[in-house]
């Protein structure tokens, strides 16, 4: 005699639905951190100053995975807000979880600077033509998040210095990435007219980001000295200074080195504009490297103390420390050094090993479900 089945009994495929509909309801835009943090990897194995052809291919397979993981967190963050409108408003509004939609147009500036880096030189002209596409749409979504976001802080939130937190600066690095990837792509344009403004947009989104950044820097200073290194559960974020002083100084250098060839052959200024910009570039990407040291040093006694657990933030770590790395790096070839060189080498093999732990632990976070929660959804549950 055959079983008999109750219909209102939950099966396994209405398990599988629950379980998916709840990963999407608490899938928020901080998981694209983990594709910088990926992306990161694959730029500084291609650029590490001691390579091999063995490395350069590792590079490449990590690229892949990064751009199958930022087509994968696209869609699924597509169907959340398509399919739970209410999540969008309530996540614009939170005043943590929606700094994080910076991470999503930062992810994809990593691998428009891997396509420019890998598919370029392979696949020819056309891979240039979609790196530029897809900087637009980059420089498009940074401005809207660089500047509205800052402005709800400002009309919507009401703020004690005491909760300030360097997640601030995520809305205001998206456009310093996106300075950088502009200079490496007006490399690769044959147009001079487009490669010249593509370069000037760049300088504007620099001048943009980076004062944003070291004005919130000063504030998140005085927030240390008044109140103390932040909670254990937040402390990977006194990281993220690193973010906009690597990549600020990388994207300056690399700008400079755009412009020693761009200005002269399009006419632009005088004719040493271009020397002017690359020497002027090189000074105040040295600078903001130092500076970063400072704020490396802080965040390394800090994060030791604190003993942090494990949370979405320590892909904030990698970002951030491999940002200011992949400065390091650059310096080192334009000055010819072995030490800028050297410890380049060391700090990419100490991110790796750090990139291979926050896996692990998201891994294993994915798999049991306890990494999948979104403050903005708890808050919408507990008002309906």
């Amino acid at each position: 005699m055959a079983p008999v089945v109750d219909p209102n009994s939950k099966g396994p495929s209405k398990g599988w639905i629950s379980t998916f509909r709840r990963i999407v309801r608490n899938f928020t835009p901080s998981w694209f951190a983990i594709t910088m943090g990926t992306g990161m990897i694959s730029i500084l194995l291609f650029k590490l100053p001691y390579n091999g052809a063995w490395l350069y291919w590792i590079s490449v397979a990590i690229f892949a995975l990064d751009v199958f993981l930022f087509t994968l967190f696209f869609s699924v963050s597509t169907v959340r807000y398509i399919c739970y409108p209410e999540i969008w408003q309530a996540m614009i509004k939170h005043p943590t979880e929606s700094l994080f939609l910076g991470t999503c147009p930062m992810g994809l500036g990593i691998i428009i600077e891997m396509i420019i880096n890998i598919c370029v030189p392979a696949w020819g002209p056309w891979a240039a033509t979609l790196a530029w596409t897809l900087w637009w749409i980059e420089v498009v979504t940074s401005i809207a998040i660089c500047l509205y976001l800052p402005f709800i802080i400002m009309s919507v939130h009401k703020t004690e210095i005491s909760s300030l937190t360097t997640l601030w600066l995520l809305p205001i690095v998206s456009t310093i990435v996106c300075a950088a990837t502009g200079a490496m792509v007006a490399e690769t344009l044959t147009n001079s007219a487009h490669a010249l403004w593509t370069l000037v947009v760049s300088y504007i989104l620099w001048g943009i980001g980076v004062p944003l950044a070291m004005f919130t820097l000063v504030l998140y200073y005085h927030r240390l000295t008044m109140h103390k290194i932040p909670p254990r559960e937040v402390i990977s974020s006194v990281f993220l200074p690193l973010g906009p002083l690597g990549e600020g100084g990388f994207g300056i250098m690399k700008i400079g080195q755009v412009s020693l060839a761009i200005f002269p052959a399009t006419n632009t200024l005088i004719p040493v504009a271009g020397q002017i910009l690359y020497v002027f570039g090189f000074v105040t990407a040295l600078l903001m490297w130092s500076f970063g040291l400072a704020w490396l040093v802080w965040a390394l006694a800090s994060f030791g103390r604190a003993k942090s657990p494990f949370n979405m933030g320590w892909w904030s770590i990698v970002f951030a420390t491999g940002v200011f790395t992949g400065s390091t790096i650059t310096i080192g070839q334009e000055m010819t050094s072995r030490f800028f060189n050297v410890l380049g080498t060391v700090f990419t093999v100490i991110i790796i090993l750090f990139w291979i732990v926050a896996s692990a632990y998201t891994l294993r976070g994915t798999i049991s479900g306890d990494i999948f929660f979104s403050p903005s959804v708890a808050q919408l549950e507990d008002t309906e």
